[in-house]
Parts: structure tokens; C-alpha cells; sequence
């Protein structure tokens, strides 16, 4: 996969804009599982206010269903033309242009906190559940239910698009589908951004992380009273902290991008001791984090823009620079792989840049 990612990415893609393009239609008609809007527990809970956490949070399937067929039908063909490789000139700009279009509409503008949620809170509620039956009143089916499952989807068909675009630049640009490189480029010039990044990307999230243990330790910075003691009952705040506990052990993990023991497993780590870190053992987890960072803090923004800070503004303040950690962890991600990977098993070209050995050492 990893040397046949660039042929199959743009065909993947595309089958699975045809798809949902193809549920678009059966919503449209009246089939079940609109997961949007009205057919979304959580967004009719929230009432009018439902717009404000999410775009698509008042649409119904009977609006909702034909753009998303058609969309998803231009969306394939799309797809199906960048992975022929075909386009030079003005349409080659266009067919870049929609693949942003659909990573930024995918990944950024229809999504809300959900898919954080079921992938951050489902190792704590699943630990908590079968060692301390805690929360009580909380199922695992009440955060993994469709709609939420359905925004974790689209997330990751907004990524496949990124990856659509990027292999569809090397190929009509003549460069390796697999590293990028060609004759002119050597494909390094993130390498000097590593160290920077790494820095941002460690400290945004541990402004979140404080405000969480400071409520957990009973220290209700940015909240009302009351709100405070409401979440205390529930033990809202401890699975707060729990969460913050992650992304504190995040930010740390993140300093790996540009230390050693980033690249070799450290002496502690018995049976894996002395050996090299797989490259994406490090890349593919920040990448990930990157992208739910990312989705869930331009929610935040909006919720800031739209109803003000007022009042419990702790709550959501700190979550709005998280698209700064998102974007500054995906540049550390993009930077410790460019310095970590070799010559190119697939065209030959390339090695450690010296830069890379510099900054390392």
C-alpha cells in the first residue's frame, strides 16, 4: 500500500464520493438514516441553536439529500480525472482547486466536535466502563451513534482527497508518486520548520489542559458557579481532566519529532531498546490528532463568533487556537518525515538530508 498509495488514492476516492453521493439520493427519496440535521439526536436537542454547532444542523433530507447526490457524483468524477492523471494548464488548477474544496468542505466546514469526542473519549469510557462501571447513566452507543460515526467518515474522506490532490500534483508535475521528488526538487524544504512547530504544537494544547485540571482540583476558573457545581455532580470535570491527561501526554510525545528518542526507541523500553522508530509510528497518529484538532476547534470559533464568550467562556475559549495546534502539529508531522526517510525505494532519488542530521544532533 505504502508504494501503490499514489495509482489507487484518486479510484478510492472516487468510489467513495460515488457512495455517499448515492445515499445523498436515498435520503432524498426517504430512506432511513439522514444523518444530519433533523435525523441527528443530538443537533434537535439543541434546538435553534443547533446551527451554531453545525452548519448542517437544521437541514432536512428532503434539502439536504439532492445536493449531497450531486455533489457526490461531481465529487467521483473529480476524483476518477485526477487519479487518470489527466489535466494540464487551467484544468489542472481547477481539478486542485475542487480536491481543496472538498478536503476544506469534508474536513473543515460541516464538521463539529463529534469526531474528537469518539476518538479521544472511547478508550476513557471504554477503561472506565468495564474497570469502574463509571460514568453511570453514559453508554459507549450514546457517543459512537451514526451521526457522530458519520462526521469521523467524511473526516477521513476529506484526508483522502488531500492525498488525491497531492498524488495527482506529482504525477502531472512528472515527480515520484511516492516521495514527491524530482530532478529539481529534493523534497527537504519543510525540514527547517521541524523545530518551531514542535514548540507550538506543545504548548497551545497545554493551555486547554490547564484550565481542565483546575476544575477537576476544584478551582473553577472561567465558570459560573453554579455551571461549576452542575459538572461536579456528573463528574463532568474529571472526565475532563482525563481527557486534558492525553493531551498533555500528546504535547509531550510531540517533543519525539525532534529529539532522539524520536528516532530510536529510548533504553527503558525493554525488548524495543536500541531500534529505529517505524517513520509513521510517529507521523500517522499526529496526523490524525492534526485533523481532529483542527475540525473541532473551527466549531469553537464559530460558537465564539455566533453566540459570544460570555459568561462560561473557559469552556470554549482555549478550544479556539486549537486549528494553530492542528495545523503547527500536521507541519512538525510533514517536517520529521522529510528528515527521517531515505533514499526513495521507488525512484532511487534522495537521502538523509544533512540538514535533518544537524538539527538532530
Amino acid at each position: 500500500m505504502r508504494k501503490n498509495w499514489p495509482h489507487l488514492i484518486g479510484y478510492v476516492t472516487a468510489a467513495a464520493s460515488l457512495v455517499y453521493g448515492a445515499l445523498g439520493l436515498l435520503w432524498a427519496l426517504g430512506g432511513p438514516g439522514f444523518p444530519f440535521g433533523v435525523g441527528d439526536p443530538d443537533m434537535v436537542e439543541e434546538g435553534t441553536n443547533a446551527l451554531h454547532a453545525n452548519l448542517l444542523g437544521v437541514s432536512t433530507p428532503e434539502a439536504a439529500g439532492p445536493i449531497i447526490a450531486a455533489v457526490g457524483v461531481f465529487g467521483a468524477v473529480a476524483a476518477l480525472l485526477m487519479a487518470r492523471g489527466i489535466g494540464r494548464g487551467a484544468l489542472r488548477g481547477a481539478l486542485v482547486a475542487v480536491a481543496g474544496v472538498f478536503a476544506v468542505g469534508l474536513g473543515v466546514v460541516v464538521q463539529d466536535y463529534r469526531p474528537l469526542t469518539v476518538v479521544a473519549y472511547l478508550p476513557i469510557l471504554g477503561v472506565g466502563k468495564l474497570l469502574f462501571g463509571w460514568p453511570e447513566g453514559v453508554s459507549i452507543g450514546a457517543l459512537a451513534n451514526w451521526p457522530s460515526i458519520n462526521l469521523t467518515l467524511l473526516l477521513l474522506l476529506a484526508l483522502a482527497w488531500v492525498f488525491t490532490a497531492v498524488a495527482y500534483l506529482r504525477k502531472t508535475r512528472g515527480a515520484c508518486g511516492n516521495c514527491g521528488r524530482d530532478d529539481v526538487h529534493d523534497g527537504h524544504g519543510l525540514v527547517r520548520w521541524g523545530r518551531p512547530a514542535v514548540i507550538v504544537a506543545m504548548v497551545v494544547p497545554l493551555l486547554y489542559c490547564a484550565t481542565r485540571w483546575a476544575w477537576a482540583l476544584g478551582w473553577p476558573i472561567g465558570l459560573e458557579e453554579e455551571f461549576y457545581r452542575e459538572g461536579k455532580e456528573v463528574g463532568l470535570w474529571i472526565a475532563g481532566a482525563a481527557l486534558a491527561s492525553m493531551g498533555a501526554l500528546g504535547a509531550l510525545l510531540t517533543l519525539g519529532l525532534i529529539q532522539r528518542w524520536g528516532e530510536v526507541f529510548p533504553r527503558w523500553m525493554i525488548g524495543l531498546r536500541g531500534r529505529r522508530v517505524p517513520v509513521m509510528l510517529a507521523v500517522v497518529p499526529a496526523t490524525v490528532v492534526a485533523l481532529l484538532v483542527t475540525s473541532a476547534g473551527t466549531m469553537y470559533i464559530r460558537l465564539a463568533f455566533t453566540m459570544g464568550v460570555e459568561g462560561n467562556w473557559a469552556t470554549n475559549m482555549p478550544e479556539t487556537l486549537w486549528p494553530v495546534w492542528g495545523g503547527a502539529l500536521l507541519l512538525a508531522a510533514l517536517a520529521y518525515l522529510q528528515r527521517r526517510r531515505g533514499a526513495c525505494r521507488t525512484c532511487g532519488r534522495g537521502a538523509l538530508a544533512r540538514t535533518g542530521e544537524k538539527a538532530l544532533a
